[in-house]
């Protein structure tokens, strides 16, 4: 079993820096078994953080996870996730509760608002504070937020505990602002999509920094995300080799040369930009 460092919420617990992603499983029936076979290998293997959302294939990803956890709930951190359009109080506590009974079980260690909408901030942030309140869910976070919003959260509750954003390589966007005001809070930045959908395992520097290293491109990639010890990654896979695989990130601190030689390819920011998502 793979030891993974934790970092620091804002409430001080501990969050694991690697995860599984589950974006993409639970739509297709043939796949069911494998998608479960993998989350469980990731178990095996020691990574607990599952990270889902009500969102993936209408509740069929968060079905995979509920077969996956099962017997192992108490080893889990359990993320998911509440769409824009269950943003409205009782709405997000029917769709909190629509979750847990799809993932079976009683409680979420951390519950996100999937992405900013029309509803008011304060509406979404009391039904979270009520399913906390019941135990339903421990902690809760954002998505897709920016400065601006997260600034407007602050404004109504100093409880949000992450921000689950999209960042890799390719998109460094929030390098620019959002990473230092969640870091002057000890809040985790929670990286979706960080291998660029597998776009980044072809890049011609990324390979070359691998094959040096006789380590993987996914590992180089997931390595320069977790040079930020306050960061956390969470790749999907459904084959339990390529998880295995991409915990080697977890080993690789990269050299002030390799980090030069992929800001020269991949160039942080120069200015403010829109948050990209996808």
């Amino acid at each position: 079993m793979t030891a993974i460092r934790t970092t620091n919420m804002p409430d001080g617990s501990a969050m694991p820096v690697f995860g599984l992603g589950t974006w993409h499983m639970g739509g297709n029936a043939s796949a069911f078994a494998d998608e479960v076979a993998a989350l469980r290998a990731g178990l095996d293997l020691g990574v607990t953080l599952i990270d889902t959302a009500e969102m993936y294939a209408s509740g069929g990803a968060e079905r995979v996870v509920a077969e996956a956890i099962k017997g192992r709930r108490d080893e889990t951190f359990l993320v998911s996730k509440v769409l824009p359009t269950n943003a409205a109080y009782d709405k997000t506590i029917a769709a909190c509760e629509a979750s847990l009974e799809r993932l079976g079980t009683d409680h979420l260690d951390l519950y996100l608002y999937h992405w900013p909408s029309g509803t008011p901030f304060e509406d979404t942030i009391r039904a979270f504070e009520d399913l906390q309140q019941d135990g339903k869910i421990l902690r809760w976070g954002v998505s897709n937020f920016d400065v601006d919003e997260m600034e407007a959260v602050e404004e109504i509750s100093d409880a949000c505990q992450a921000n689950q954003v999209l960042y890799n390589l390719m998109r460094r966007g929030i390098e620019h602002d959002l990473v230092d005001w969640c870091e002057a809070r000890s809040m985790p930045i929670m990286a979706y999509s960080p291998l660029e959908q597998g776009s980044l395992l072809n890049d011609t520097i990324v390979r070359e920094i691998a094959e040096a290293r006789n380590a993987t491109p996914a590992q180089i990639a997931l390595a320069w995300i977790l040079r930020n010890p306050s960061a956390v990654v969470i790749p999907k896979s459904s084959k339990p080799e390529r998880i295995r695989e991409n915990l080697g990130a977890l080993d690789i601190a990269l050299s002030d040369e390799e980090l030069e030689a992929l800001d020269d390819a991949f160039p942080p920011p120069s200015d403010k930009q829109s948050l990209e998502m996808i």
